[in-house]
Order: structure tokens, then C-alpha cells, then sequence
């Protein structure tokens, strides 16, 4: 995965600034700061998105990241914190490499999540059809 920049870091042949790691994750300061407290936790094998994603992996990236986490709010007295995590174009991912990430918050800071969506409150029918659509996929595989 030499065109990855995510393994490239994990393999030490790109820079990056560790914040931490354990034996299958590893986080690191994104290169993009819009507000200072920027961090990525990623997977150290590479996984494209969460589809991907086995639960052990997953289990251990998502400690990792709340060690982060709590680490960035004590360490940078930051107000607030958003995690993000895209999967796919669609879903605005950028870099084909499964990582969380942790942002920084402070009151009156300018940057904004801002996803485009507009609200749409369906009726609840339409919830619970949704709903059920989706155990049914969790459940037995979406056989009837």
C-alpha cells in the first residue's frame, strides 16, 4: 500500500507528529489544524473503510481514540470535541484508509462541521420501517 499515505506513516517512510500508539493503531496531528487539537487514530494494518473493519480492529482504535480524546481536552483546555469518521465518496472520505477524526472545540471558534443535510423529520411509520429494514439486515443476513 505504497501510494497510502496513512500505511507510509505507519511504515515510517512519511513524516508525521505520533501522538500515540499500541500494537494495532497509531494516532497522529492531521496536517490540517482548522482549529489546533486535530488528531487521526487509524488502524496500523490497512483498512479501507469501516466496511472493512473487523470488531477486534475496531475495538482497539476506538480506545485508542477515547485515550486521545481525553488527552487532547486536558492538554489543550478545549471546550468541546467532535469525532468524525467518513466512509466512501459519498460520504466526503478523502483518504481510502479507515480513520477517526478527533477535533478539537472551542467556544467562538469558526470552524463548523457542516455536513449539507436539511432536516426531515419523517413520520414514525416511516421510522420504523426503516427501522425494521435494518435489524432484519443485522439479524439474519435480510432474509425473510
Amino acid at each position: 500500500m505504497s501510494e497510502c499515505i496513512f500505511c507510509r506513516i505507519v511504515n515510517g517512510e512519511a513524516a508525521a507528529s505520533i501522538v500515540a500508539e499500541t500494537a494495532g493503531a497509531l494516532a497522529f496531528m492531521d496536517i490540517n489544524q482548522p482549529v489546533p487539537g486535530h488528531v487521526l487514530v487509524i488502524p496500523k494494518a490497512h483498512i479501507q473503510d469501516i466496511y472493512a473493519l473487523d470488531a477486534a480492529t475496531g475495538a482497539e482504535v476506538f480506545a485508542l481514540t477515547i485515550e486521545v480524546a481525553k488527552a487532547v481536552k486536558a492538554a489543550l483546555q478545549a471546550d468541546g470535541l467532535n469525532l468524525l469518521q467518513a466512509n466512501e465518496r459519498a460520504g466526503q472520505q478523502d483518504v481510502f484508509h479507515f480513520h477517526l477524526h478527533v477535533m478539537a472545540r472551542y467556544t467562538g471558534d469558526r470552524d463548523r462541521v457542516h455536513l449539507g443535510w436539511h432536516p426531515h423529520l419523517p413520520a414514525r411509520a416511516e421510522l420504523d420501517a426503516l427501522a425494521e429494514r435494518i435489524k432484519r439486515q443485522m439479524t439474519n443476513g435480510g432474509v425473510d
